[in-house]
C-alpha cells in the first residue's frame, strides 16, 4: 500500500512537470516580410519569444489579404495556442476575428490597428497612427516657418496607418493659412515607388517646399529622387526611426523622423499574448508612444529598431 502511494505521488509529479513544461505555440501572421519595419518587428518578436519560452511560427502574407486569411485559418487548424496578427488590410480583419472567436483562440494585433471593435480575448499593441502624423507635420511646419507647399507620400491605402497619418498631416497644414497641400500620392511604403513619384513631381515642376512621407522608406526614396535632380532645397520628413532613416537624419538629408518603437510593439505583443494565455488581466488597447528624432538627438535612437 505504501509502495502504491509512492508510485502515485511520483506519477503525479511527472504529470505536473509535463504540464508545466508544455511549450506554448503561437502563430504570427505578418503583412509583408519585405517591409523594413515589419522585418524589425519580426526579429524583435523572435527574441522575446525565446525569453518567454514560446514556440513562434512566422508566415508572410506578401501584402495579400486573402492569403493572410488562409494563413490564420491554417494556424487555427494546427491548434496553436494564440495568434499574433500584423494585418495587411486593417479594414479587412473581420474574417480572421470571426475565425479566432469561433476557435476560442486569443488574437493579438500588432503595429496596425484594426478598424473594428475588438471583442473579448483580443488586444492591440502599437502606436496611435494619427499622433505620429501630427508630430511629424508639426515639427516639419516649424522648420518651414509655418509657410509653404507640402507634398505627401502615402503608404498602402489598405492600411489604417497610412490613412490616419495622412489625415493628421493634412489637419496640421490646415491650421496654418500660409501652408497648403499641393501633391499627394501613394508609394505603398516602398522606397523605389517614392523615387518614381517624386521624380515625376520634380519633372512636372510642382511647387513643393517639403515632403511628408508616411514612413522612412518613402522619405529615403524622396531624398534619392531629389539628389538625382540635384535639388537640395526641399525638406523631407519620415516616420519610423529605422537604422537607414537615422543615417539620413544624421547627414542632414532628412529633416526629422518620428520614432516608432518596433521593439516596444513586438515585445509588448508577445507579453500580452503570454499574459492572455496565463489568464491574466490585459488591456484591449496597449499604446506604445512615438518620439521626435532630429539631428540633435538621433544618437539616442541608434541602438533601437535594430533588425
Amino acid at each position: 500500500m505504501k509502495m502504491r502511494s509512492v508510485l502515485f505521488i511520483a506519477l503525479s509529479a511527472v504529470i505536473a512537470f509535463s504540464c508545466q513544461a508544455k511549450e506554448l505555440r503561437v502563430g504570427v501572421a505578418l503583412a509583408n516580410f519585405d517591409l523594413n519595419f515589419v522585418s524589425i518587428l519580426r526579429t524583435q518578436m523572435v527574441e522575446e519569444m525565446k525569453r518567454q519560452q514560446i514556440d513562434g511560427q512566422f508566415v508572410d502574407a506578401k501584402g495579400d489579404v486573402a492569403l493572410q486569411v488562409q494563413q490564420v485559418d491554417d494556424f487555427i487548424n494546427q491548434g496553436v495556442d494564440a495568434i499574433i496578427l500584423n494585418p495587411v488590410d486593417t479594414q479587412g480583419v473581420r474574417p480572421m476575428i470571426d475565425a479566432a472567436t469561433r476557435a476560442h483562440i486569443p488574437l493579438i494585433f500588432v503595429n496596425r490597428k484594426p478598424e473594428v471593435k475588438l471583442p473579448a480575448n483580443m488586444s492591440y499593441v502599437g502606436s496611435d497612427s494619427a499622433e505620429g502624423g501630427k508630430m511629424q507635420m508639426e515639427a516639419l511646419a516649424k522648420r518651414m516657418n509655418y509657410r509653404g507647399n507640402v507634398a505627401i507620400l502615402i503608404g498602402a491605402l489598405s492600411s489604417e496607418e497610412a490613412r490616419e497619418r495622412t489625415r493628421a498631416v493634412e489637419a496640421v497644414i490646415a491650421k496654418y493659412k500660409e501652408m497648403k497641400v499641393v501633391e499627394k500620392q501613394t508609394a505603398k511604403w516602398q522606397r523605389n515607388e517614392a523615387v518614381d513619384i517624386v521624380s515625376g513631381w520634380i519633372l512636372n515642376g510642382a511647387p513643393i517646399d517639403a515632403i511628408a512621407a508616411n514612413n522612412d522608406e518613402m522619405a529615403i526614396g524622396a531624398i534619392m529622387a531629389l539628389s538625382q535632380a540635384k535639388n537640395r532645397h526641399m525638406l523631407v520628413a519620415g516616420i519610423d526611426g529605422t537604422p537607414d532613416g537615422l543615417q539620413f537624419v544624421k547627414n542632414g538629408q532628412m529633416a526629422i523622423t518620428i520614432f516608432q518603437d518596433a521593439a516596444g510593439q513586438a515585445k509588448g505583443a508577445v507579453q500580452v499574448t503570454k499574459a492572455m494565455l496565463d489568464k491574466q488581466k490585459t488591456e484591449t488597447y496597449n499604446w506604445v508612444p512615438y518620439q521626435l528624432i532630429n539631428q540633435q538627438n538621433y544618437q539616442q535612437f541608434v541602438d533601437r529598431n535594430q533588425k
